[in-house]
């Protein structure tokens, strides 16, 4: 008996999807898997396995550093891994142990880009069949399930923004891979704002056609693609998918993007707002709705034209306003993103909801007479990790359905409206999520604890690096 069956770690659904994957790699002339799971910034860390092995990773996993789990956006370990309790309270990390990672194969899809390779999404596991409690798949499956349990299903459309641009010097071998620096030198595609110019698209339609055409063949359909605010800036769109999928998603995407480009010559990058001339932030807004679990019918759209939402609805946008500082963290797990947060931006800066407004928060969009009523949380940067983001906005929706809250009155001049701030920066924010007692509850006291860590390390960091901003202000005046 293997490791996934001994603990019962496969669904019905995934023990026919792998039988189905086993049967499909062998048809299709697969040569190579890549084995993966999400850390806790959202990236795939995982390893490659040839066909041949696939049956025994999918009979036992296969094992990983726990110390992965333990590092800051640097690489380097942020908690000392090698004490008894491996620096965070539990025995099962100490010594750099050995975790499980556990293929989902219902994930399973393939590798355009790279001949006879696919790749498969995994879980973490403890060596006795526990899951990690930080396995960013498995908070947001928690989440999930306590949506089930309300008898809900969480519905998500993303809408990912990010910026394009030629790698300098990018002299390829024969394989299209370009010489590796650090941080990656560039070039702009084009300059100045020209918000879905359409010589602009037809400018960058070579790489963006192939992004399409890879993530087609992934089962990742584009449902849009445009020309942002910003210079180099583009804009895609997702259909919106149920539960798990949708982050999924997002990590195969942005994931895939940045490979593809790799090799065209071209250098994708999700960072809100990067260091480059007439650069504008890049955002991620998140919409959302819940279905009732039995029907699939939107919760959200209000019966008898009474308002423009329905109680349930309004007490979901409650509670992610009453809970917006905290889960500010997860949306913006970046000190760059931050600086996304300005007036009078299309970005937010204060905790508050308006009907179809862009300045707000929470945009409350869609109609009553289509089925599509559903909010758009605007607070996230791209770079987060889609597994938080959407578990702690799912968390914080529900707590306001449980607890009946008010959402207040629309925030029709929402720059200006008398409504709570959001975090200034990234240590605010850490300090908002360790000072909420309902978050501590919903993610559990050990996991706030564990990722407040992590942002702390990195700001202390930042903090100790002299920046270019003080290489001018001060090396010449003093």
């Amino acid at each position: 008996m293997g490791f996934i069956e001994k603990f019962g770690l496969w669904t019905e659904e995934q023990q026919a999807a792998g039988r189905d994957v086993l049967a499909r790699v062998e048809r299709d002339d697969v040569h190579s898997v890549r084995l993966s799971f999400v850390d806790q910034h959202g990236l795939l860390r995982g390893k490659t396995v040839p066909a041949t092995a696939l049956p025994a990773a999918f009979a036992n996993g296969i094992k990983c550093v726990s110390t992965l789990v333990l590092k800051d956006t640097s690489g380097l370990t942020a908690f000392p891994a090698f004490n008894a309790d491996g620096g965070v309270g539990m025995a099962e990390l100490a010594g750099a142990s050995d975790l499980v990672m556990v293929p989902d194969p219902t994930t399973f899809h393939p590798v355009p880009w790279v001949e006879g390779t696919a790749r498969v999404v995994c879980d973490l596991r403890f060596q006795n069949g526990e899951q990690v409690p930080f396995c960013s798949r498995g908070v947001l499956r928690t989440a999930l399930e306590r949506a089930t349990a309300a008898g809900f299903d969480y519905l998500t459309g993303l809408e990912i923004e990010f910026h394009l641009y030629r790698r300098a010097g990018h002299a390829p071998n024969a394989d299209g891979i370009g010489l590796g620096t650090f941080p990656t030198p560039v070039e702009p595609i084009n300059y100045g704002n020209q918000l879905l110019a359409e010589d602009r698209g037809d400018e960058v339609e070579p790489a963006m056609s192939r992004f399409r055409d890879v993530l087609g063949r992934m089962g990742i359909e584009l449902r849009s693609i445009e020309v942002e605010y910003g210079a180099n800036q583009l804009e895609v769109t997702l259909d919106p998918t149920v539960g798990l999928r949708s982050a999924d998603a997002m990590v195969l995407l942005r994931s895939t993007i940045k490979q593809v480009a790799r090799r065209s010559g071209y250098h994708a990058t999700f960072m809100c707002r990067p260091q480059v001339p007439e650069s504008r932030s890049s955002g991620w807004h998140l919409h959302q709705t819940l279905l009732d679990g039995a029907t699939g019918r939107n919760l959200f759209v209000p019966s008898d034209g009474d308002g423009p939402i329905s109680p349930t609805g309004a007490r979901f946008v409650a509670g992610q306003l009453a809970h917006a500082a905290a889960a500010c963290v997860f949306a913006n797990p970046t000190i760059n993103g931050y600086k996304r947060f300005q007036p009078y931006s299309m970005a937010p800066d204060r905790i508050a909801w308006a009907r179809d407004n862009r300045g707000a928060m929470i945009r409350l969009v869609g109609s009553a007479v289509d089925g599509s009523t559903h909010i758009e949380n605007r607070v996230g940067e791209s770079a987060a990790n889609p597994y938080l983001y959407m578990a702690s906005q799912l968390h914080s929706g529900l707590e306001g359905i449980e607890r009946g809250l008010d959402p207040g009155p629309s925030a029709d001049d929402p720059y200006t409206a008398e409504a709570g701030r959001l975090p200034a920066n990234l240590a605010e924010a850490v300090a908002a999520l360790e000072a909420d007692a309902g978050m501590a509850r919903a993610l559990g006291a050990r996991f706030v604890h564990y990722y407040a860590a992590l942002k702390r390390a990195e700001i202390a960091r930042f903090e100790q690096a002299v920046t270019d901003w003080e290489q001018r202000e001060y090396f010449d005046l003093f």
